[in-house]
Formats: C-alpha cells, sequence, structure tokens
C-alpha cells in the first residue's frame, strides 16, 4: 500500500481506480516567423476561438451546477480580453519574431509568476486561471484536442499535477469518484467546482505523480486528506464504514431543508450564510440558506488590477441580490487593508496593518471609492432585499461620517432618476474590545449588529490571527470573548436592534446553544456549515 497525504478541500470518500490526467502534447517550440503582423492576426482568431469554447462552457456550467458557479468561465473570458496580457502577447511577437505559441508561453510564464508570489491567496490561486486560458490559445494554436477520459471506463480517481476548471467541467463526472493534484490551493477554481459537483478532492501532495499507478485501485478521504494506492482489506473495510455513516450524517441533514430553524422552545433564529463572491450563491442556496448575512465584497477589489467600476460592482451585488429574491442580502462594505493588500490602492506599508489603515478607516480617508461602492449597493437594492453593513467600526463619529456618504450617494442617485430602496437597512460589524464597550451608544445609529468574532478574538486576546506562533494562544471559548458578545446581545435588544454572528464561532456546535440562551438572533455561516447549525439549533432551547 501506497499512501499519499495532502490538503482535502472537498469532502467525502471516492473508491475507484487510478487515472493519470497527462496533458501531454503541450509542448512548445520556439519558431521564426517572417511576419509579425500575420503572426498576431493567427493569435487573434485562436483567441476570438477559445473565448466561443470558454461561451459553451458556460452554458455547459449553468446547466450543471448553476450560474453562480458558471462565473468562472466568464471571468476566463474576461481574462482573456484583458489589455496588458494581449499586448504582452503582441509585442513579443512583433519584437521578437517568434511563433504565437512561444508568446503565449512566455506571457503565461509572466503572468502566473506574478500572481504565484503575491501575499493573498486569493490571487495566488489565479495564477492557474492564467495557465488555463494560455494552454487553451496553445492547444487551439497547435491544433492539439482535449484529452477524453476513461473509454467506457467508470469509478475512475483522476491523479493530476494540477487541473484547470475547464478541464475539471469537461470530464464526465458519472465516471469520476475523486481527484488528486500535486499542485493547487483551496482557493482555486478547481476546488471550488469539486466542492459544488460534491466530488471528494486532495490537493498538495508535492510530490510527483508517477505513471506506474496508472490503473492501480486507489480510495480518497477527503476528509483527512489521505490518499491510499492499493490499499489494504482493513483499510477499505474502514472506510467503506467511514463513508457510510458520513452518508447517512448527509442523508439526515437533507432532510432540514425547508424546515424552519426554530429552537426546542419555538424561538425563530435567522440562519444566514457568508459568500466571499457571487461564486458562491450557488452554495448558499442548496444549502438553504435563509439569506446572505455576509457578503465579502472586497473580492471585487482582489481580483481587479484596478478599481472596480461602479457598473461592475453593481452587476455582481445585482446578481445575489436577484439570486436571493426576497431573502436579505447583507453587502459588507471593502474591508481591505490588514491582510487583504492591493497594490492600487497605493496604501503605505505599516509595521502593524492589523491595527493600520483597513476597511472602515480607508472609506472615510478615500470618499471617492467609498461612494462608488455605495452607489453600486443602492442600485442593487431595487433588484431584491439588501442592507448594508460597515466594518471595524470604533466609534459612533464613523457611522456619523458614513452616513453622510451614503445621503450623498442618494441623493446622486435621486437627481439621476436611478432607482433604489429608501428603506435599506444600515448595519455595523462588532469586531473590536471599542465597539463592545460602547455597543450601547452604536445601537441608535443602525439596524443591527453582526458580530465578527474572527477579528473580535485576535483584538480581545491580543493575537495575530495570521501569526502561527501565536495559534495556540487563540481560545475562541475565552470567558473575555463570550462576556464581550453576550454585552453586545443585550446592548443591541436594549436599542431594538437584532444582532447576530457572522464569524467562525457561530458554526461551533459547543457555543451555540450558550450563544441562543445569551439571546442571539441571528448566525451567518458558510454555506456547507448551514444545516448543521440548523440541527444544533432545532435541539437547543434559548
Amino acid at each position: 500500500m501506497i499512501t499519499f497525504s495532502g490538503k482535502p478541500v472537498s469532502a467525502g470518500i471516492g473508491f475507484g481506480k487510478v487515472w493519470i490526467y497527462d496533458k501531454g502534447g503541450m509542448a512548445v517550440k520556439r519558431r521564426h516567423i517572417a511576419d509579425a503582423e500575420e503572426e498576431i492576426k493567427r493569435y487573434e482568431q485562436a483567441r476570438a476561438l477559445a473565448t466561443a469554447e470558454l461561451e459553451s462552457l458556460y452554458y455547459k456550467a449553468t446547466r450543471e451546477i448553476g450560474e453562480a458557479e458558471a462565473q468562472i468561465f466568464s471571468i476566463h473570458k474576461m481574462m482573456l480580453e484583458d489589455i496588458d496580457y494581449n499586448e504582452s502577447v503582441e509585442n513579443i511577437i512583433a519584437k521578437q519574431m517568434i511563433n504565437a505559441e512561444t508568446a503565449v508561453l512566455q506571457t503565461a510564464e509572466t503572468f502566473s509568476k506574478m500572481f504565484s508570489e503575491m501575499e493573498d491567496a486569493y490571487m495566488q490561486a489565479r495564477a492557474a486561471d492564467v495557465v488555463d486560458i494560455s494552454d487553451r490559445i496553445i492547444r487551439i494554436l497547435s491544433g492539439e484536442a482535449t484529452q477524453n477520459i476513461g473509454d467506457g471506463e467508470k469509478n475512475l480517481i483522476i491523479f493530476a499535477e494540477d487541473l484547470a476548471p475547464s478541464e475539471t467541467l469537461q470530464m464526465d463526472k458519472t465516471k469520476i469518484t475523486a481527484f488528486v493534484t500535486s499542485r493547487g490551493s483551496s482557493a482555486s477554481h478547481t476546488a471550488i467546482l469539486a466542492r459544488s459537483l460534491s466530488i471528494p478532492a486532495v490537493i498538495g501532495l508535492h510530490r510527483e505523480i508517477g505513471k506506474e499507478l496508472d490503473g492501480k485501485p486507489a480510495v480518497v478521504d477527503g476528509y483527512t486528506g489521505v490518499v491510499y494506492v492499493e490499499p489494504t482489506r482493513e483499510v477499505i473495510e474502514e472506510l467503506t464504514e467511514k463513508k457510510r455513516k458520513k452518508d447517512m450524517q448527509k442523508e439526515l441533514l437533507a432532510e432540514l431543508k425547508s424546515k424552519p430553524t426554530e429552537t426546542l422552545d419555538g424561538r425563530k433564529i435567522r440562519l444566514y450564510a457568508n459568500i466571499g463572491s457571487s461564486g458562491d450563491l450557488g452554495a448558499a442556496v442548496l444549502n438553504d440558506a435563509e439569506g446572505i448575512g455576509l457578503f465579502r465584497s472586497e473580492f471585487l477589489y482582489l481580483e481587479s488590477k484596478d478599481f472596480p467600476s461602479e457598473d461592475v460592482q453593481f452587476e455582481a451585488y445585482k446578481t445575489v441580490a436577484e439570486g436571493m429574491g426576497d431573502k436579505l442580502v447583507i453587502i459588507r462594505t471593502m474591508d481591505i487593508g490588514a491582510d487583504k493588500k492591493i497594490d492600487y490602492f497605493g496604501l503605505p506599508e505599516e509595521e502593524n496593518p492589523a491595527m493600520g489603515m483597513r476597511a472602515i478607516r480607508i472609506c472615510l480617508d478615500r470618499r471617492d471609492i467609498f461612494k462608488t461602492q455605495l452607489r453600486a449597493i443602492l442600485r442593487a437594492s431595487a433588484f431584491g432585499n439588501v442592507a448594508i453593513m460597515l466594518p471595524m467600526i470604533v466609534s459612533r463619529d464613523e457611522i456619523i461620517r458614513a452616513k453622510e456618504v451614503i445621503s450623498e450617494a442618494k441623493e446622486e442617485l435621486l437627481a439621476a432618476n436611478i432607482p433604489f430602496s429608501q428603506e435599506i437597512s444600515l448595519g455595523i460589524m462588532i469586531e473590536t474590545p471599542a465597539a463592545v464597550m460602547i455597543s450601547d451608544i452604536l445601537a441608535k445609529e443602525v439596524d443591527f449588529f453582526s458580530i465578527g468574532t474572527n477579528d473580535l478574538s485576535q483584538y480581545m486576546l491580543a493575537c495575530d490571527r495570521q501569526n502561527e506562533k501565536v495559534a495556540e494562544f487563540i481560545d475562541p471559548h475565552h470567558e473575555a470573548i463570550l462576556r464581550s458578545i453576550e454585552m453586545v446581545i443585550e446592548n443591541g435588544h436594549k436599542a431594538g436592534i437584532w444582532v447576530g454572528i457572522c464569524g467562525e464561532m457561530g458554526a461551533d456546535e459547543m457555543l451555540i446553544p450558550r450563544f441562543l440562551k445569551m439571546g442571539i438572533d441571528e448566525f451567518s455561516v458558510a454555506p456547507s456549515q448551514v444545516l448543521t447549525v440548523r440541527k444544533v439549533v432545532r435541539k437547543s432551547r434559548s
């Protein structure tokens, strides 16, 4: 038996036979050309064909996994239209007088390296997207066919160095029981697709996958990240039983869909989902979230090379608002700074960025950027039940100043006859000790509180949550944190507003009963945790 260990990114257990996915046939030979203009024209034709393929993949993905996840291919299409990318390819062709395949490969290597060296995990994952679109163009230029899997076989475990999202989608999922890659990240679109398709996946083996494994029996544990090739009878029996129990748990949770999130003594609790982009909407709907309690809008800025326009933001917010129908969608204004650095913001280097310019501080300092986002959110409120939430508040003055910008945005939209909801709600995140201590004052200025337990914990315990060296000192069950949460709930209720939790602690099964006794009104958790939280709530008393 051979054992591999990696990072689990899609839960489940898959039994089957190893099938090595070898991209092959993509070796690019550098070739001198005589006519740069004709070669650029050949590149443009290949790019047009690649765009058409991506459109086809978008519609295929929409049918198979939903429109939200299909946005991956819209993003790829946008990347194909990127001015910097295309100028790089064309300049290399013209200046070096070489073939388009080599120019695309050189551009892909440059852009992929740029993304992979960024500190943000989301941006690092975009390196795979650049490689994917570049491989597509090279394949078209070279006349290579797409690799098909299986030839009538079933129960295949796909082993690969890495998998692009388009490769994952084009495979016949009825034949596949698991994905295993030696590279990749949990933020990659392939990992997201695997989760959306409910196919077990393990990434980051960080070792070469030899062709000698091809055809051998294997089992993948997508819960622990362990892969067994030629497993022993004991391992097969153990994982078969584990799969049976996990499947039973899923069936029991599935029965909770459409059932009320209500305690044993009849108190109704709001149960919402946290999402990082419109691409997560499908998972929220699939898991029966009653709304979106936290839309992390900063993803729009993180994936852009420049400030996203009002229209670009509006379309993203509108997609989520329409997708949730009458259900509440709370859009948090951009929480940029700290660990979410973006070069084009031009923020200075800080010794302690977690305590520096971030979130609402940037918004109030750069009111033009803030107002653009607020106008987009307000416009989206005409298409659904939208609320605005401000992060990292530490004073009443910050709320007052933010309200002034919101009022200006409303006046501009009214003057331009652009519709929006006049009754849009305003909430704030409670994630600093300062906000906890004056929550009675802050509650008079807003419609709701959402407690961000991730940042609240780091500030309460003086432990940087990005610092692995102090990880052992971060105790989410620390009494100081729990008492702070209770104080916020009491002050919110005294002022007549509802109070929720949108941090990791909201899905802690040990803490949920205590939060309910404190009087919490709402939980907003990862889509995959929604039904588990509902189960705990329905077994608890408030």
